[in-house]
């Protein structure tokens, strides 16, 4: 007989899958209408020129150009010139 009591993984031990947040498209990359560029949660970085939020923070593109990243008054933007 064993000594020790069978073990089991501990109630509540389990993990969510990834939401695959961060960036999509970098810096001077290429950016159509409707390209994702930041998954984020919380406003991390600002919506610039050519870029717009969605409703769970999500940026994406509402021109055609490249992506551009910048810094004004200690905020971060995300622009598509």
């Amino acid at each position: 007989m064993a000594h020790t009591k069978s073990q089991k993984a501990a109630a509540g031990n389990r993990d969510s899958a990834g939401k695959r947040l961060g960036v999509k498209i970098y810096g001077s990359q290429k950016a159509e209408v409707g390209n994702i560029i930041i998954r984020q949660r919380g406003m991390i970085c600002n919506p610039g020129r050519g870029v717009k939020a969605g409703k769970d923070f999500t940026l994406y593109a509402v021109a055609k150009g490249k992506v551009q990243f910048g810094i004004k008054r200690g905020k971060k933007y995300v622009s598509v010139i």
